[in-house]
């Protein structure tokens, strides 16, 4: 029971599929989640998983099951989200319903007009890992843009660029590692690897210079690629892929 030697409740919602662990402290503290009937607001509070009945707002969580690992290719239009309340299509709809039962959710996100590779698990540490900003892989991108960017514009993105944040905020971003640079008429094809994740980054340090983007797809994550995936479709990590993910975090394995 509520208060005995037991599992972290955020713990336990983090395994559940229900959220990362940091985002479970978050609906601990804002008073979504109810232990038997009681609301919990103390972080840190233990239940007992085979007797315990959990609820965050209102809908009953049930114990962790298998973890699972996918790798999807997310086409443009979807969002990285489990539900919208406007009804616009969301990554989960791209699975069977056997997967979704499981609680996957995405780890991070890509924009809803950005395709490429996206993860989704039911387990809460790994995606904590995944998304916690001491541990950022880079994320490897390919992007076509409008115009055919100078010396000057390519410097500057190695340097890092000044945005504005959706708060008038102005930050520096890290600077970018490019690849590959192709011209395609009046247009350009470049690859770029960042490792901070602020909304819409790519795009925003590309208009910065002068780049307009047309299109945006993430190929890669650390030494993960996209490969020859499908759009819309989805496959599971391999063990090994598993294991080199947490190992370039945290050095221990799942």
């Amino acid at each position: 029971m509520i208060g005995t030697p037991g599992e972290r409740l955020a713990r336990f919602l983090a395994h559940a599929g229900v959220a990362s662990r940091r985002h479970a402290e978050d609906l601990i503290a804002a008073g979504r989640v109810q232990v038997n009937g009681v609301t919990i607001r103390e972080q840190g509070s233990r239940i007992d998983p085979a007797h315990d009945v959990v609820r965050v707002d209102g809908q009953v969580v049930q114990g962790s099951g298998p973890r699972v690992y996918l790798l999807l290719h997310k086409p443009e239009g979807y969002l990285s989200t489990v539900s919208d309340p406007q009804g616009r299509p969301t990554v989960l709809d791209l699975l069977p319903p056997a997967l979704r039962r499981q609680r996957v959710y995405p780890v991070g996100r890509l924009d809803s007009d950005t395709s490429g590779l996206l993860l989704l698990t039911n387990d809460g540490d790994f995606a904590l890992h995944m998304t916690h900003p001491r541990y950022a892989l880079e994320k490897h991108y390919v992007a076509l843009v409008e115009g055919r960017p100078g010396g000057a514009a390519l410097r500057a993105l190695r340097q890092g660029i000044v945005i504005v944040e959706d708060n008038g905020r102005r930050y520096k971003t890290a600077p970018a590692r490019l690849g590959a640079v192709r011209h395609e008429g009046d247009c350009t094809r470049l690859t770029l690897s960042i490792h901070e994740g602020r909304k819409r980054q790519v795009r925003r340090m590309l208009a910065a210079v002068g780049l307009p983007v047309l299109s945006l797809k993430r190929i890669g994550i650390g030494t993960l690629t996209l490969g020859s995936l499908p759009a819309g479709k989805w496959r599971y990590l391999t063990e090994e892929e598993i294991l080199a993910l947490r190992g370039a975090h945290a050095g221990n394995p799942l």
